[in-house]
């Protein structure tokens, strides 16, 4: 038996939560079939959550989590979580520029700083067994 959140009974709560849902599958350029086949639910039924008119059980709701790259809580709440401070005002700066960048501009950027991360973490891996060798 699929377990219904208690809160979900509160119409406010299930029309808030429909309509995030629906913004973020706007937000990804996705149908609501698209959507419900990949949170494995009939379009109806995703169009019953979408609606406010039912919620999703709580296997349901962290599915369309994860397929709408958000969480639950926002889903829930409307609380998204707080983007960590980047504290390094060079950095921001740069940032703030290559967003106006053109999308092949900004993955050639993107997998820079990917390479220049995974060669600080190899580096960091290797180190304890630099020092045993040593």
């Amino acid at each position: 038996m699929q377990q219904e959140f208690p809160l979900m009974s509160d119409e406010k709560m299930r029309k808030g939560l429909g309509a995030r849902i629906k913004a973020q599958r706007k937000q990804k350029g996705w149908s609501q079939k698209e959507l419900a086949s990949q949170v494995d639910v009939g379009f109806s039924l995703l169009n019953k959550y979408e609606g406010g008119f039912h919620a999703p059980p709580v296997d349901k709701l962290a599915k369309l989590a994860e397929v709408l790259d958000t969480t639950v809580d926002y889903l829930l709440l409307g609380e998204r979580p707080e983007a960590p401070k980047l504290h390094n005002k060079r950095l921001m700066e740069r940032f703030k520029v290559l967003e106006a960048f053109e999308d092949d501009d900004q993955d050639t950027v993107i997998k820079v700083i990917d390479a220049i991360v995974a060669r600080r973490r190899m580096q960091d891996a290797l180190r304890p067994i630099d020092r045993r060798s040593a």
